[in-house]
C-alpha cells in the first residue's frame, strides 16, 4: 500500500471567517486541541467530523481535505 497523507485547508478557512481554533472547536463540539491536531496533520478526523467541518465552512469535504499519495 502506498504512503498517503491527508492535507487540509482548515487554517485557511478559519482565517477567511476570522475565527480561532477555540471558536471553531466550540461550534463543532470538540476541543481546541482536536482542531489543532487536525490542522497540523497529526490526526485524521473521522468521516463524521470531516463532514461537520465542511458543513461549518459551507464547502465540500473534498475542498477542505485532500488525499496526497506519496
Amino acid at each position: 500500500m502506498e504512503n498517503q497523507e491527508l492535507s487540509n485547508q482548515i487554517k485557511v478557512q478559519r482565517a477567511m471567517k476570522n475565527i480561532t481554533q477555540e471558536e471553531l472547536a466550540a461550534h463543532i463540539g470538540v476541543t481546541r486541541k482536536t482542531i489543532n491536531t487536525i490542522e497540523t496533520g497529526k490526526f485524521v478526523p473521522s468521516t463524521i467530523l470531516a463532514i461537520k467541518l465542511a458543513r461549518f465552512f459551507e464547502i465540500k469535504v473534498e475542498e477542505l481535505f485532500t488525499l496526497n499519495e506519496k
